[in-house]
Order: C-alpha cells, then structure tokens, then sequence
C-alpha cells in the first residue's frame, strides 16, 4: 500500500516550550485517518505543520499528492455569497467552477446566499466544498464537526466517507472518539506531543477488552476471602462489583464461592470499558 503522508520525529517548539516531541507517523493512500486528542495535545499544530502553513524545528514530511485544507477556525466576509467564494477559490487554484462539486456538498441552494446567513452546519458543508476545489487527493480536516447538531454531523460524516469511497486520502483532528470510531481506518492518540497510541479502533478495543467490571446480585453477602483484594471494587444498588481482566476465570470463582456458600446467585452482569473510557485513560493518565 503506498504512502500519502510520513512524517518522521517532527519537533515544534514555541517560546522555549516544546509542544510536539518527536512523533512520527505515517497515512496509506485511500484511508481516513484520525488525529484524536484532548485540547492542547498538538492535533492543530500538527496538523498545521504537515499542510505547510506553520514552520516545524525538526524532522521530515513528506506528502504525495495535492492536498485541500479545512481549517479549525474557518471564516469568510459576512456578505459574500456561496457562489461568490467558490468563483474566488477556483480563481486561486487556476480551474474552472465545479457545478458537479456544488451539487454534490448541497450547496445549490445557498448559492446566493450570504456567509452571514448560514448556519454552523452550512459553513461547515461550505467550508468542506472549498478545500475540494482542484479535486486534491489529501484531504486536511480539523475539527470538521465542531459546533453542529446531530442532524449536521451525521450529514457531514456522510461526505467524508463519500470521499473515501472516491479514492481520496483524509487526515483529521478530533477530540471525538465516537467520530473517529466511526470514520477512521487507523488512529493515532496525541498526548502532550507525543503520541501514546497508534493502531485500528479494533485494536484499541483489545485492549479494552483486558478490563471489565462483573455486577452480581445474590440473595445473601458472599465472603471473598479467596478473590485477589484487588479485583473488589465495592457494592451498587445491591450488586457486588468486581473489576477484572480475567473475566471467564473471575466469573468462574464467583459462582463456586456462591455454590459453596449455598448462597443463590440473582443476577449477573459484565460491562466493558468503552472506547472513549480508554481513550481518556490513555489521552490524561497513561504515561507515555
């Protein structure tokens, strides 16, 4: 699989402050990949440094392809039209207006209508429309969401996998896990300029699946003196809790217990870790 994006130990550094710390990754052609961080872990300024338009102290990028940009803080003049700025971006990028595109981002209707009028998720859907102008194969998106309801999400989602689907490569900043869960070939987690984790949502979720809590209900206290002391994790609403990475063999011993303790088991329940539970873990505690 070829290579649209590398980057190898970039650095940038501000005032003394060294922000991003020598991360290196890399995005395969064709993928949408995700940048996932809490405020202030270096998505932005990343991201930034790979679209050329802020200077990095060290390290390489390489890009292959041309690339279209959304920036985090987009805005245009209050009056001008939709029309009016896809007719001056096109003029920038030297090609010829794209109605298909325009049709394509739903935009025929706001054609004629003022920046100042739109809606959130209007300038966004606007904003996406301009960095495909020239048909770039990259496609930057930072923070693509923020600020829309539902409803402008969900419609937004559908483009950027629409894009996908047409060949294109994405690179996005998000503090969303549900977003990149659902959009994202690989993520990378950034956490104070490092990255503490790189891979699929699919291998995040394995290492979800090594913690799990057991919720169990019976009729009568068990005593657990033979469980480890530091798999309880106290009582709920009647429920005895036990945390666990083992959940066959701790399940296994809590039955047994019961059994011999001629105590009724009533209910049980096992719940795993979510995604956006590890991925506030791994963004705030994990040392990395």
């Amino acid at each position: 699989m070829s290579i649209a994006i590398k980057v190898d130990n970039l650095i940038k550094t501000y005032e003394n402050n060294q922000v991003i710390k020598g991360i290196s990754f890399h995005v395969n052609c064709g993928e949408i990949f995700g940048l996932l961080g809490v405020n202030g872990a270096g998505k932005t300024t990343t991201l930034e440094c790979i679209e050329g338009i802020r200077k990095y102290d060290g390290g390489n990028i390489m890009i292959q392809g041309k690339a279209g940009v959304q920036l985090q803080s987009s805005s245009l003049p209050a009056n001008i039209k939709a029309i009016e700025a896809m007719n001056l971006f096109c003029r920038w990028n030297k090609t010829p207006v794209d109605l298909n595109l325009i049709d394509i981002m739903g935009l025929n209707e706001l054609k004629n209508k003022q920046y100042k009028e739109m809606s959130t998720g209007q300038k966004r859907r606007l904003h996406l429309a301009l960095a495909l102008i020239g048909n770039p194969d990259i496609i930057f998106l930072d923070e693509p969401t923020a600020g829309l309801d539902v409803e402008g999400r969900v419609s937004l989602h559908d483009e950027i996998k629409k894009l996908k689907k047409q060949g294109k490569t994405v690179i996005m900043a998000s503090h969303d896990m549900a977003e990149v869960e659902s959009l994202c070939d690989r993520i990378a987690i950034l956490k104070d300029g490092k990255i503490a984790f790189c891979g699929t949502a699919s291998e995040l979720t394995l290492e979800i699946g090594k913690q799990s809590r057991i919720y169990i209900k019976t009729s009568s206290p068990l005593k657990l003196h033979k469980l480890d002391e530091s798999c309880y994790a106290g009582e709920e609403r009647g429920y005895l809790l036990i945390d666990t990475k083992d959940i066959g063999n701790s399940l296994f011993e809590l039955l047994t217990i019961a059994k011999q303790q001629q105590i009724s088991v009533l209910d049980v329940k096992i719940e795993r870790e979510t995604l956006e539970q590890r991925f506030m873990d791994i963004a705030k505690d994990v040392e990395v």
